[in-house]
């Protein structure tokens, strides 16, 4: 059975503990978002697929009225994992829009890609500020259990985050350095 990116997701998520599709979603959003996100809607399917293929299975734990099924991991499905870990990724993708839009920015005038420039600068800062508030809660976790391998990721998006921030502001000089030479739509 051919595995999507998601069902990764889902897989390592629960490799850790059992949990629902609720739980995985909002540590989705707490997490890999920054560099890899899922919908309930690839979550929900996902979580049926890996059932079907016995990489997780599912219990119902009801909370009060609510239906809730927690899933677990399997031996299967954590062998489905390991291989996959061991393989070199074949998606190496970054989709920024702001990159997109700066692209085609020469169909505008250059004060307008100027500010698309202070858009990506001010994101990038925004999200620094949001990766360096879940730090300490990740240091903590690291000196818990022991797995240094999500607190290095958080530093990676922090330092490529904080390199982006000043790229922006360097190619803001770069064109308003340029602006007077340059043609105005």
């Amino acid at each position: 059975m051919e595995l999507s990116p998601t069902a990764y997701v889902i897989l390592g998520m629960v490799s850790r503990e059992p949990r629902s599709g609720y739980e995985i979603k909002a540590l989705v959003d707490r997490t890999t978002r920054f560099f890899w996100a899922a919908s309930y809607g690839q979550i929900y399917p996902e979580l049926k697929r890996l059932a079907a293929a016995g990489l997780v299975e599912g219990r119902d734990e009801p909370r009060g009225e609510r239906r809730r099924t927690v899933y677990a991991i399997t031996a299967a499905g954590t062998e489905a994992l390991r291989e996959w870990l061991r393989r070199p990724p074949e998606t190496y993708e970054v989709r920024d829009e702001g990159l997109l839009k700066l692209f085609f920015a020469g169909a505008l005038p250059a004060a307008e890609g100027v500010a698309i420039l202070r858009d990506m600068r001010a994101h990038h800062l925004d999200l620094i500020e949001r990766l360096r508030e879940i730090e300490p809660k990740a240091e903590e976790k690291e000196d818990r259990t022991g797995d240094p391998y999500p607190l290095m990721v958080l530093y990676g998006g922090i330092e490529l985050s904080e390199w982006f921030a000043d790229w922006c502001e360097r190619m803001e000089s770069r064109l308003l350095e340029a602006a007077p030479t340059e043609r105005s739509n």
